[in-house]
Protein backbone atom coordinates (compact mmCIF):
# COMPACT_ATOMS: atom_id res chain seq x y z
CA UNK A 1 0.00 0.00 0.00
CA UNK A 2 1.29 3.64 -0.84
CA UNK A 3 1.47 5.63 2.32
CA UNK A 4 -0.46 8.92 2.43
CA UNK A 5 2.12 10.46 3.81
CA UNK A 6 5.76 8.79 2.25
CA UNK A 7 8.84 9.27 4.18
CA UNK A 8 10.87 11.47 1.32
CA UNK A 9 9.96 12.70 -2.11
CA UNK A 10 13.30 13.77 -4.58
CA UNK A 11 11.20 14.70 -7.02
CA UNK A 12 12.45 18.20 -8.62
CA UNK A 13 10.32 21.30 -7.29
CA UNK A 14 10.62 24.72 -7.84
CA UNK A 15 13.94 24.50 -8.82
CA UNK A 16 13.29 22.57 -11.80
CA UNK A 17 13.76 24.86 -14.03
CA UNK A 18 16.63 26.31 -12.86
CA UNK A 19 18.12 22.32 -12.49
CA UNK A 20 17.22 21.83 -16.12
CA UNK A 21 19.30 25.21 -17.41
CA UNK A 22 22.11 24.17 -15.33
CA UNK A 23 22.37 20.35 -17.48
CA UNK A 24 21.42 21.84 -20.26
CA UNK A 25 24.73 24.39 -20.06
CA UNK A 26 26.85 21.61 -19.04
CA UNK A 27 25.55 20.15 -22.21
CA UNK A 28 26.28 22.76 -24.62
CA UNK A 29 29.39 23.59 -23.21
CA UNK A 30 31.03 20.00 -23.76
CA UNK A 31 33.36 20.17 -20.63
CA UNK A 32 32.38 17.68 -17.83
CA UNK A 33 35.43 17.33 -15.48
CA UNK A 34 37.21 20.14 -13.51
CA UNK A 35 36.11 22.81 -15.46
CA UNK A 36 34.14 26.08 -14.40
CA UNK A 37 31.27 25.04 -13.07
CA UNK A 38 33.08 23.05 -10.21
CA UNK A 39 35.24 25.72 -9.53
CA UNK A 40 31.83 28.08 -9.19
CA UNK A 41 30.31 25.83 -7.11
CA UNK A 42 33.56 25.79 -4.67
CA UNK A 43 33.80 29.15 -4.11
CA UNK A 44 29.75 29.57 -3.82
CA UNK A 45 29.73 26.73 -1.23
CA UNK A 46 32.81 27.46 0.83
CA UNK A 47 31.15 31.22 0.91
CA UNK A 48 27.74 29.82 2.13
CA UNK A 49 29.64 27.36 4.53
CA UNK A 50 31.52 30.69 6.37
CA UNK A 51 34.95 28.77 4.88
CA UNK A 52 37.87 30.09 2.90
CA UNK A 53 37.98 26.91 0.71
CA UNK A 54 35.65 24.01 -0.67
CA UNK A 55 37.02 21.18 -2.60
CA UNK A 56 34.40 19.14 -4.32
CA UNK A 57 34.94 15.24 -4.84
CA UNK A 58 33.11 12.21 -5.90
CA UNK A 59 31.12 11.46 -2.48
CA UNK A 60 30.62 12.57 1.22
CA UNK A 61 32.99 9.39 2.25
CA UNK A 62 36.13 10.94 -0.09
CA UNK A 63 35.39 14.27 1.59
CA UNK A 64 36.50 12.62 5.43
CA UNK A 65 38.75 10.37 3.96
CA UNK A 66 40.63 12.71 2.11
CA UNK A 67 40.48 15.57 4.19
CA UNK A 68 42.31 13.25 6.97
CA UNK A 69 44.42 12.26 4.43
CA UNK A 70 45.66 16.12 4.20
CA UNK A 71 46.16 16.35 7.58
CA UNK A 72 48.76 13.93 7.49
CA UNK A 73 46.81 10.91 9.54
CA UNK A 74 47.29 7.57 8.07
CA UNK A 75 48.72 4.22 9.29
CA UNK A 76 49.10 3.79 12.87
CA UNK A 77 47.18 6.38 14.08
CA UNK A 78 43.95 6.41 15.77
CA UNK A 79 40.52 8.75 14.85
CA UNK A 80 38.02 9.02 17.25
CA UNK A 81 34.69 8.83 15.83
CA UNK A 82 30.62 8.31 16.88
CA UNK A 83 29.20 4.71 17.21
CA UNK A 84 26.03 6.19 15.90
CA UNK A 85 26.02 7.79 12.42
CA UNK A 86 26.16 5.94 8.91
CA UNK A 87 29.38 3.39 8.76
CA UNK A 88 30.67 5.59 5.74
CA UNK A 89 32.11 7.76 8.57
CA UNK A 90 34.36 5.06 10.35
CA UNK A 91 34.71 3.13 6.65
CA UNK A 92 36.58 7.28 5.65
CA UNK A 93 38.42 6.52 8.58
CA UNK A 94 40.01 3.40 7.23
CA UNK A 95 40.14 4.76 3.75
CA UNK A 96 42.67 6.61 5.10
CA UNK A 97 44.69 3.74 6.69
CA UNK A 98 44.04 5.25 10.56
CA UNK A 99 41.79 3.03 12.90
CA UNK A 100 38.69 4.10 14.37
CA UNK A 101 38.32 4.65 17.47
CA UNK A 102 34.56 5.27 19.15
CA UNK A 103 33.39 7.18 21.61
CA UNK A 104 29.83 7.44 23.34
CA UNK A 105 27.06 10.01 22.44
CA UNK A 106 26.11 12.70 24.29
CA UNK A 107 22.38 10.73 25.75
CA UNK A 108 20.62 14.98 25.33
CA UNK A 109 22.34 15.97 21.69
CA UNK A 110 22.67 12.28 20.31
CA UNK A 111 26.55 13.23 19.11
CA UNK A 112 29.37 12.11 20.16
CA UNK A 113 29.73 13.03 23.60
CA UNK A 114 33.07 15.56 23.90
CA UNK A 115 33.74 13.78 27.32
CA UNK A 116 33.67 10.41 26.00
CA UNK A 117 35.55 11.34 23.28
CA UNK A 118 38.35 12.64 25.70
CA UNK A 119 38.82 9.60 27.52
CA UNK A 120 39.11 7.13 24.34
CA UNK A 121 41.98 9.69 23.35
CA UNK A 122 45.32 7.69 23.10
CA UNK A 123 49.00 8.40 21.87
CA UNK A 124 48.19 7.44 18.80
CA UNK A 125 45.04 9.60 18.08
CA UNK A 126 45.70 12.21 16.04
CA UNK A 127 42.08 13.16 15.30
CA UNK A 128 38.61 13.74 16.53
CA UNK A 129 35.53 13.47 13.89
CA UNK A 130 32.40 14.43 15.48
CA UNK A 131 28.85 14.17 12.99
CA UNK A 132 26.51 16.58 13.16
CA UNK A 133 24.06 14.10 13.60
CA UNK A 134 20.37 14.51 11.92
CA UNK A 135 21.47 17.89 11.29
CA UNK A 136 21.69 18.62 14.65
CA UNK A 137 25.15 20.16 15.27
CA UNK A 138 27.89 18.71 17.75
CA UNK A 139 28.91 20.37 20.59
CA UNK A 140 32.02 22.37 18.66
CA UNK A 141 33.44 24.47 20.88
CA UNK A 142 33.83 21.37 23.23
CA UNK A 143 35.35 19.22 21.07
CA UNK A 144 37.85 22.49 19.47
CA UNK A 145 39.05 22.64 23.44
CA UNK A 146 39.69 18.65 23.63
CA UNK A 147 41.67 19.08 20.10
CA UNK A 148 43.58 22.13 20.88
CA UNK A 149 44.56 20.15 24.49
CA UNK A 150 45.69 17.37 22.85
CA UNK A 151 47.04 18.87 19.63
CA UNK A 152 44.56 17.14 17.61
CA UNK A 153 42.70 17.94 14.08
CA UNK A 154 39.16 18.46 14.21
CA UNK A 155 37.38 17.13 11.31
CA UNK A 156 33.73 17.82 10.87
CA UNK A 157 31.32 15.35 9.74
CA UNK A 158 28.64 17.74 8.13
CA UNK A 159 27.39 14.93 5.60
CA UNK A 160 23.34 16.24 7.15
CA UNK A 161 24.23 19.58 7.98
CA UNK A 162 24.52 21.90 5.43
CA UNK A 163 23.96 25.46 6.74
CA UNK A 164 24.03 24.66 10.22
CA UNK A 165 25.17 26.60 13.11
CA UNK A 166 26.83 25.65 16.43
CA UNK A 167 26.57 29.20 18.95
CA UNK A 168 26.11 31.34 16.01
CA UNK A 169 28.76 29.90 13.80
CA UNK A 170 28.42 27.64 10.51
CA UNK A 171 29.56 23.83 10.96
CA UNK A 172 32.29 23.60 8.34
CA UNK A 173 34.33 26.79 9.71
CA UNK A 174 35.26 25.37 12.88
CA UNK A 175 37.52 22.44 12.58
CA UNK A 176 40.76 22.12 10.54
CA UNK A 177 38.14 20.61 7.56
CA UNK A 178 34.80 19.74 7.12
CA UNK A 179 33.14 16.85 4.78
CA UNK A 180 29.76 17.28 3.76
CA UNK A 181 27.71 15.12 1.63
CA UNK A 182 25.33 15.81 -1.79
CA UNK A 183 24.04 12.41 -2.19
CA UNK A 184 20.48 13.03 -3.42
CA UNK A 185 18.54 12.78 0.05
CA UNK A 186 21.19 15.46 1.69
CA UNK A 187 19.57 18.73 2.44
CA UNK A 188 21.21 20.35 -0.85
CA UNK A 189 21.48 17.16 -2.65
CA UNK A 190 23.03 16.33 -5.95
CA UNK A 191 20.92 13.80 -8.88
CA UNK A 192 23.83 11.33 -8.05
CA UNK A 193 26.80 11.20 -5.83
CA UNK A 194 29.01 14.13 -4.71
CA UNK A 195 31.13 15.52 -1.45
CA UNK A 196 32.99 18.72 -1.06
CA UNK A 197 35.71 19.62 1.60
CA UNK A 198 35.69 22.94 3.46
CA UNK A 199 39.07 24.44 5.19
CA UNK A 200 40.38 27.98 6.09
CA UNK A 201 43.68 26.13 5.38
CA UNK A 202 44.99 27.55 2.10
CA UNK A 203 47.51 25.14 1.79
CA UNK A 204 45.44 21.87 2.86
CA UNK A 205 42.99 23.06 -0.08
CA UNK A 206 45.90 23.06 -2.09
CA UNK A 207 46.71 19.44 -1.18
CA UNK A 208 43.39 18.04 -1.57
CA UNK A 209 42.90 19.37 -4.93
CA UNK A 210 46.02 17.03 -5.96
CA UNK A 211 44.78 14.45 -3.81
CA UNK A 212 40.95 14.44 -5.46
CA UNK A 213 43.16 14.10 -8.81
CA UNK A 214 45.69 11.17 -8.56
CA UNK A 215 48.30 13.53 -6.77
CA UNK A 216 48.78 15.28 -9.68
CA UNK A 217 50.65 18.95 -9.54
CA UNK A 218 50.42 19.24 -13.54
CA UNK A 219 48.74 16.61 -16.24
CA UNK A 220 50.58 13.35 -15.69
CA UNK A 221 52.99 14.90 -13.01
CA UNK A 222 52.11 13.10 -9.53
CA UNK A 223 53.76 14.44 -6.52
CA UNK A 224 52.27 12.02 -4.39
CA UNK A 225 50.21 9.18 -4.36
CA UNK A 226 46.23 10.22 -4.74
CA UNK A 227 42.76 9.26 -6.15
CA UNK A 228 40.37 9.65 -7.93
CA UNK A 229 37.42 11.45 -6.89
CA UNK A 230 36.12 14.43 -8.48
CA UNK A 231 33.10 15.95 -8.27
CA UNK A 232 32.10 16.45 -12.08
CA UNK A 233 30.81 19.41 -13.79
CA UNK A 234 27.26 18.21 -14.03
CA UNK A 235 26.37 17.54 -10.52
CA UNK A 236 28.55 20.67 -9.67
CA UNK A 237 26.30 22.92 -12.09
CA UNK A 238 22.78 21.04 -10.34
CA UNK A 239 23.82 22.28 -6.92
CA UNK A 240 24.81 25.56 -7.93
CA UNK A 241 21.05 26.01 -9.42
CA UNK A 242 19.86 24.50 -5.79
CA UNK A 243 21.95 26.10 -3.49
CA UNK A 244 20.31 29.56 -4.02
CA UNK A 245 17.00 27.72 -2.69
CA UNK A 246 19.02 26.21 0.56
CA UNK A 247 18.36 28.97 3.09
CA UNK A 248 14.45 28.73 1.95
CA UNK A 249 14.76 24.77 2.43
CA UNK A 250 16.15 24.95 5.43
CA UNK A 251 13.72 27.79 7.32
CA UNK A 252 11.31 25.40 5.74
CA UNK A 253 12.83 21.86 7.92
CA UNK A 254 13.06 24.33 11.01
CA UNK A 255 9.40 25.42 10.36
CA UNK A 256 8.19 21.93 10.61
CA UNK A 257 10.07 20.73 13.25
CA UNK A 258 8.62 23.28 15.20
CA UNK A 259 5.63 21.99 14.30
CA UNK A 260 6.09 18.66 15.34
CA UNK A 261 7.73 19.92 18.54
CA UNK A 262 4.73 21.65 19.55
CA UNK A 263 2.43 18.93 18.68
CA UNK A 264 4.56 15.96 20.83
CA UNK A 265 5.58 17.92 23.52
CA UNK A 266 3.31 15.45 25.50
CA UNK A 267 3.04 12.69 23.22
CA UNK A 268 3.74 8.86 23.83
CA UNK A 269 7.28 8.98 22.30
CA UNK A 270 10.45 10.84 23.42
CA UNK A 271 12.01 14.14 21.06
CA UNK A 272 15.46 14.81 21.13
CA UNK A 273 16.21 18.24 22.88
CA UNK A 274 17.11 20.90 20.55
CA UNK A 275 20.48 21.63 21.96
CA UNK A 276 21.42 24.85 19.15
CA UNK A 277 18.66 26.98 17.32
CA UNK A 278 21.41 26.35 14.25
CA UNK A 279 19.64 22.13 14.36
CA UNK A 280 18.74 22.12 10.17
CA UNK A 281 16.67 18.57 10.77
CA UNK A 282 18.19 16.88 8.08
CA UNK A 283 16.02 14.08 9.83
CA UNK A 284 13.61 14.14 12.80
CA UNK A 285 14.14 11.51 15.19
CA UNK A 286 12.03 10.18 17.89
CA UNK A 287 12.57 7.49 20.35
CA UNK A 288 10.36 4.77 21.53
CA UNK A 289 11.26 1.94 23.67
CA UNK A 290 8.24 0.18 21.59
CA UNK A 291 9.72 1.05 18.07
CA UNK A 292 8.54 -1.99 16.17
CA UNK A 293 5.01 -1.63 17.46
CA UNK A 294 5.47 2.52 16.92
CA UNK A 295 6.36 2.04 13.28
CA UNK A 296 3.61 -0.68 13.01
CA UNK A 297 0.85 1.60 14.36
CA UNK A 298 2.03 4.41 11.75
CA UNK A 299 2.16 2.63 8.79
CA UNK A 300 -1.39 1.33 9.53
CA UNK A 301 -2.10 5.24 9.52
CA UNK A 302 -0.39 5.45 6.46
CA UNK A 303 2.57 7.43 7.61
CA UNK A 304 6.02 6.05 6.47
CA UNK A 305 9.37 5.63 8.66
CA UNK A 306 12.56 4.57 8.71
CA UNK A 307 15.18 4.08 11.29
CA UNK A 308 18.47 5.84 11.30
CA UNK A 309 20.68 3.93 12.68
CA UNK A 310 19.14 0.64 14.03
CA UNK A 311 22.81 -0.85 14.78
CA UNK A 312 25.32 0.91 16.04
CA UNK A 313 28.27 1.27 13.89
CA UNK A 314 30.68 -0.30 16.88
CA UNK A 315 28.83 -3.26 16.66
CA UNK A 316 28.87 -3.85 12.72
CA UNK A 317 30.60 -6.72 11.70
CA UNK A 318 32.92 -4.80 9.82
CA UNK A 319 34.48 -3.25 12.54
CA UNK A 320 34.60 -6.25 14.97
CA UNK A 321 38.55 -6.56 14.77
CA UNK A 322 39.16 -3.14 15.94
CA UNK A 323 37.80 -4.15 19.34
CA UNK A 324 35.57 -1.25 20.13
CA UNK A 325 34.24 -0.79 23.72
CA UNK A 326 31.48 -0.22 25.06
CA UNK A 327 28.59 2.58 23.83
CA UNK A 328 25.52 2.02 26.28
CA UNK A 329 24.26 5.24 25.15
CA UNK A 330 24.44 4.37 21.67
CA UNK A 331 22.71 0.97 22.24
CA UNK A 332 19.75 2.08 23.83
CA UNK A 333 19.31 5.34 21.14
CA UNK A 334 19.73 2.32 18.05
CA UNK A 335 17.35 0.28 19.79
CA UNK A 336 14.22 3.04 20.27
CA UNK A 337 15.08 5.60 17.44
CA UNK A 338 12.94 6.14 14.48
CA UNK A 339 12.76 9.10 11.72
CA UNK A 340 9.46 10.99 10.99
CA UNK A 341 8.83 12.20 7.27
CA UNK A 342 10.71 16.27 7.28
CA UNK A 343 11.40 17.58 4.02
CA UNK A 344 11.15 20.88 2.31
CA UNK A 345 8.05 19.48 0.35
CA UNK A 346 5.84 18.32 3.05
CA UNK A 347 2.49 20.17 3.67
CA UNK A 348 1.69 21.38 7.19
CA UNK A 349 -1.78 19.20 6.79
CA UNK A 350 0.69 16.02 6.09
CA UNK A 351 2.97 16.82 9.09
CA UNK A 352 -0.29 17.10 11.30
CA UNK A 353 -1.44 13.93 10.05
CA UNK A 354 2.05 12.74 10.96
CA UNK A 355 1.65 14.16 14.30
CA UNK A 356 -1.86 12.95 15.06
CA UNK A 357 -1.07 9.24 14.18
CA UNK A 358 2.22 9.66 16.77
CA UNK A 359 -0.68 11.02 19.46
CA UNK A 360 -2.89 7.94 18.44
CA UNK A 361 0.01 5.77 19.39
CA UNK A 362 -1.16 3.70 22.61
CA UNK A 363 1.84 2.38 24.12
CA UNK A 364 0.26 0.06 27.04
CA UNK A 365 -2.11 -1.56 24.62
CA UNK A 366 0.15 -3.42 22.21
CA UNK A 367 1.13 -6.98 23.31
CA UNK A 368 3.23 -8.00 20.80
CA UNK A 369 6.69 -8.15 22.20
CA UNK A 370 9.76 -6.07 21.20
CA UNK A 371 12.81 -7.92 21.20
Amino acid sequence: MTPRVPFLSLALGEDAPAVREAIDRVLSRGWFVLGPELEAFEAEFASACGAAHAVGVGTGTDALALALRGLGVGPGDEVVVPPVTAAYTALAVIMAGATPVFADLDAERLTMSPDAAAAAITPRTRALMPVHLYGQPADLPAFAAVAARYGLALVEDAAQAHLATCNGRLVGSVGHAAGFSFYPTKNLGALGDGGAIVTNDAALADRLRRLRNGGQTDRYHHAEPGVNSRLDELQAAILRARLPFLAAWTARRRALAARYRRALSRGPVSVPVECDAGHVYHLFPVLSDRRDAFRAHLDRHGVATLVHYPVPVSRQPAFASYAPAPCPVADRVCAEVCSLPLHPQLADADADLVAGAVLSFRPSEETRPER
